[in-house]
């Protein structure tokens, strides 16, 4: 269905035609001042520039054809030549009906859905996933929702941090505390066991205690001055690196126990997605992309875009047009090792042969812009993808109170797993504070507090522009005032009460009346999910949505105060019609929250 402001748009942009006038003149937008119009056009001011003529006098005869029209009450010029509508109440209660009808609740599709690639995600195998994850788990969902929505074939990709140096040392870190396991074989070929030898405690402990040993210095605690590191091994480095090309050479036990780090570690993983709603396609990691290696190596140098460099392989990728020096793509270091970008290159091919996107979307931390950018810029001078079908959605950091990246209090990074914890608990806290239904079982009240817990998080992240920081404070987002995810959840719970009761005693929503200034406000607000939806599907930005779940539930309380539904004297048909727009507001609501990775629950 069509929202009010491509209505006006045709309409203005048919009165403009009549005047031997572009169309696209007629451009309709949300007005800047509510208080004088809903809709503003500037073409008038556009028009008169092209022809040298006063602006009002071409917006007049565009306001008188307007005026006549059923969809508008009033269309006046302001200033030097802007035109401001106000919409009739009778098209306001038609549109109103139509997203009360919709299933979709007055959103569209893409005219043409695109093949779409999501990475994110992008945790590393044997480390648990923490606070610094949330944001790139979390903006990825939502936007995988979002494209899915809007029509898009979306397929989305965790990219596991599992190939390199870090598993070389895991698997040294075992062979020294298990040097007996039949993996350490020289020459075994299999079978090899099938449990795992290490949990996932036992990753999270090896990995930071043998990769403290290749540190020759560290810090001392008091001082912050550099000292000798007493746990370093000179030869521990040497090892990792062996045990890492061996992997990678495909010697069989150390596959096997790559394999048993990867899946312990995706157990914990899936556990953190599954409390946060989030579901992935595809659990590929940066070593799917080694198989492509070797081919890109040769066919780069083959055809003379990698050249030698201080006896590294290079690709430039500086243009002429660039204000800041670009460095060179890295293919193969002074030893012939691959890196990230070399990876990431593979990754690309592995993906255009398997699923040959049109656009892909990876939302990775801003702080690694050029890395994308030098990848971008290799993939297209290699003929690969094109630069313009692949995007780097960067985000900004969560913070403490302290304005610095989050950290625990004894200054360690807190574990998702436990940040979920403490905001359950606080949800709990808060719900003792709101009149809660006493008829729900413990369960009830233990799944309400974790839907409330997730509500707080998701919406605190995706509220906020996805560029900037923001400073994460778990007490201000888990109340249920303000603009929050809770307060989000209480008012949808409240127009499901609404509509147990009206159902139980029997009234029917109908035809929608818009009379009060309320009701106005609030059809107005209901008709602007297609403007955010649009919004957020091409800037990549999830707070749009969150912007209209807000100012939707604003709207719904201001009415539901002035509009009484189910009190006593209230005539029918008025019932029936603020019943109607209750329900289009709860249908709209519930799928703007969705699109955010938000669950509400029937009651709280």
């Amino acid at each position: 269905m069509m929202d009010l402001a491509r209505q006006l748009s045709l309409a203005a942009g048919d009165a403009f035609a009549a005047q031997g006038l572009d169309t696209s003149l007629g451009a309709m937008r949300r007005s800047d001042r509510p208080d004088l119009a809903d809709f503003q056009c500037n073409g008038a001011m556009a028009a008169a520039k092209q022809a040298k003529a006063n602006p009002r006098e071409i917006a007049q005869p565009i306001a008188d054809a307007l005026d006549a029209s059923e969809l508008v009450e009033s269309a006046t010029i302001a200033g030097p030549g802007f035109i401001n509508v106000k919409v009739s109440a009778a098209a306001l209660a038609k549109q109103a009906g139509a997203i009360a009808a919709d299933e979709r609740a007055g959103a569209e599709m893409v005219e043409t859905p695109r093949r779409v690639m999501m990475d994110f995600g992008g945790w590393n195998v044997a480390k648990p996933m923490h606070i610094g994850h949330l944001r790139a788990t979390i903006i990825g969902d939502s936007l995988q929702r979002l494209f899915r929505f809007r029509g898009d074939d979306v397929t989305s990709d965790v990219h596991l941090g599992d190939w390199g140096l870090q598993m070389g040392l895991l698997i040294v870190g075992v062979s020294e505390e298990q040097p007996d396991l039949p993996y350490f074989v020289e020459g075994a070929e299999g079978p090899f066991p099938e449990e795992s030898p290490v949990s996932m405690e036992d990753l999270e402990r090896l990995y930071p205690r043998y990769a403290d040993m290749m540190k020759e210095f560290g810090k001392d605690p008091a001082s912050g001055e550099k000292v000798p590191n007493p746990n370093y091994r000179p030869e521990m480095r040497d090892l990792a690196r062996t045990a890492t090309a061996e992997l990678q050479a495909g010697r069989p036990g150390y596959r096997a126990l790559w394999r048993h780090f990867c899946e312990v570690t995706r157990v914990g993983l899936e556990r953190e997605c599954a409390s946060l709603g989030v579901t992935f396609d595809l659990w590929k990691g940066e070593s799917d992309a080694e198989p492509f290696i070797p081919e890109i190596v040769e066919d780069l140098k083959s055809r003379g875009i990698a050249e030698l460099d201080d006896g590294a392989w290079i690709v430039r990728v500086d243009r002429e047009s660039d204000k800041k020096e670009m460095p060179p793509f890295l293919m193969l270091n002074r030893d012939g090792a691959v890196g990230y970008h070399t990876t990431d290159l593979g990754t690309i091919l592995d993906r255009k042969r398997e699923q040959d996107p049109q656009l892909t979307l990876y939302v990775v931390d801003q702080r690694q812009a050029l890395h994308f950018e030098q990848v971008f810029r290799a993939a297209d001078k290699a003929s690969y993808m094109p630069e313009e079908t692949l995007e780097h959605i960067g985000f900004g950091t969560m913070n403490g109170p302290d304005g610095k990246p989050f950290k625990t209090r004894e200054g360690g990074v807190l574990k998702l797993y436990d940040l979920i914890g403490q905001a359950n608990a606080a949800a709990r806290a808060r719900m003792g504070g709101i009149s809660i239904d006493e008829s729900l079982s413990l369960d009830e009240v233990s799944d309400i507090a974790h839907k409330v817990a997730v509500a707080a998080i998701k919406f605190a992240d995706l509220s906020n522009v996805r560029t900037t920081n923001y400073v994460f404070d778990l007490e201000k987002f888990i109340a249920f005032e303000g603009k929050t995810g809770p307060y989000l959840l209480y008012q949808a719970v409240r127009m499901k009460a609404l509509a147990r009761r009206a159902k139980s005693e029997g009234v029917e929503p109908g035809a929608i009346v818009i009379e009060l200034p309320e009701e106005r406000a609030l059809a107005l607000a209901l008709d602007g999910f297609e403007d955010a939806l649009a919004g957020a599907y091409d800037k990549r930005m999830p707070h749009i949505i969150c912007d209209h779940a807000y100012n939707l539930a604003q709207a719904f309380s201001s009415f539901y105060k002035a509009a009484p539904i189910l009190k006593d004297g209230v005539p029918d048909a008025q019932r029936a019609s603020r019943l109607a727009l209750a329900l289009a507001v709860l249908k709209q609501l519930e799928l703007a929250l969705h699109l955010v990775g938000i669950e509400t629950p029937e009651r709280m």
